[in-house]
């Protein structure tokens, strides 16, 4: 999202079950259906990309020193699980699947406002691998 959007792009609130998630983030504007395309396309790369997914139990000062990306420090306890997949790394409680491969396809159904500067996206995840159609993206 971050490589689409901009750098300041943070995570503000997340409700994620096995069969959809909502995501809440900064952000200043509405986000085109080019762009969320953009972003279900990344997504979906990196899923086939089928990265493993590890973590490691460390002190969360060294895991923010790190360059790991922790969006509610003042949540976290002294002690933080640091999950890298892929490139990415982040702080997160998981629990998380072993392969990014064992997600299926990952489509946006719908982008919004949440709040002042807060968007809001719900996808989710179709884990028939005959699913190739793609559906339409509702932006508000």
């Amino acid at each position: 999202m971050r490589n689409v959007l901009g750098d300041h792009i943070g995570q503000k609130g997340s409700n994620i079950t096995v069969e959809r998630l909502r995501f809440d983030f900064s952000h200043p504007a509405k986000i085109s259906i080019e762009e969320l395309k953009k972003i279900e396309d990344m997504v979906n790369g990196a899923i086939a990309r089928n990265y493993p997914v590890s973590y490691m139990e460390i002190d969360k000062q060294e895991a923010l020193s790190s360059g790991a990306l922790g969006f509610f420090t003042e949540k976290y306890g002294d002690k933080v699980k640091v999950y890298t997949i892929g490139p990415s790394r982040e702080i997160c409680g998981g629990p998380h699947v072993s392969f990014t491969g064992q997600l299926g396809r990952f489509t946006i159904d719908k982008e919004e406002s949440a709040s002042a500067g807060i968007r809001r996206i719900y996808a989710h995840l179709t884990h028939e691998s005959n699913d190739i159609v793609s559906t339409p993206i509702s932006s508000e």
